[in-house]
């Protein structure tokens, strides 16, 4: 396939950020009466903003209002990338070498200001000519809703764009809006086999993306 436009996720794409992640929740729940389960990581990934809040009010026993559970636990992550930022290697070249050939956008399950502070420490602004994050959208992945509205912001038939995805849900949300997935599986949390089938190219790194649309 030779796609009309490239969409990429973030976490676990083109940063590695899921351990952060994983650790300001945890801390954050700790700190504020909670107990974060040994599934808890899973269960989130692909989440919204408002659906992970919920979660941890709820299934971990965060007595803090939903709001004050998301500022809290961004505020803990934009820190951690503000000390250093952890893009995987060759992200920023593929990212810039792509964007001279296709549009490109990103459908993100992380939070609006995390999306634009990752962009401008990478120095990767001007390549997107879309971003959406998941909590601009009715749902969160598997749901399709966050790569249908960059696909639309884009301007560009979904069928006739290609999605970077890492995690089961992200494969399965880029899936459900009919587009061509390259799947780069996570590393510390593998896509399940029946998502990972649902890719139509497996690779091992990011820098191998535009090889495998373009040839």
């Amino acid at each position: 396939m030779r796609p009309d436009a490239v969409i990429f996720d973030l976490d676990g794409v083109l940063i590695d950020s899921e351990s952060i992640w994983e650790r300001a929740r945890r801390d954050f729940s700790a700190d504020h009466g909670g107990t974060y389960t040994e599934h808890a990581t899973r269960d989130i990934m692909g989440m919204s903003a408002p659906e992970w809040s919920h979660y941890i009010a709820v299934e971990l026993g965060v007595a803090l209002p939903e709001r004050a559970i998301d500022d809290g636990v961004v505020a803990l992550v934009a820190a951690e990338y503000r000390r250093r930022l952890p893009l995987f290697a060759g992200a920023a070249e593929a990212v810039r070498r792509l964007a001279r050939r296709v549009p490109l956008g990103l459908a993100s399950s992380s939070n609006r200001s995390l999306i634009e502070l990752v962009l401008e420490l990478a120095g990767l602004s001007d390549c997107f000519a879309a971003t959406v994050s998941s909590e601009e959208v009715g749902r969160g992945k598997p749901a399709p809703d966050v790569y249908l509205r960059a696909a639309e912001l884009l301007e560009r038939d979904a069928a006739r764009c290609a999605a970077v995805e890492d995690s089961g849900n992200g494969i399965r949300s880029a899936h459900a809006a009919g587009m061509y997935v390259v799947a780069i599986p996570n590393r510390e949390y593998a896509p399940p086999p029946d998502a990972l089938i649902l890719a139509g190219a497996v690779l091992a790194n990011v820098a191998d993306v535009e090889g495998a649309l373009f040839g």
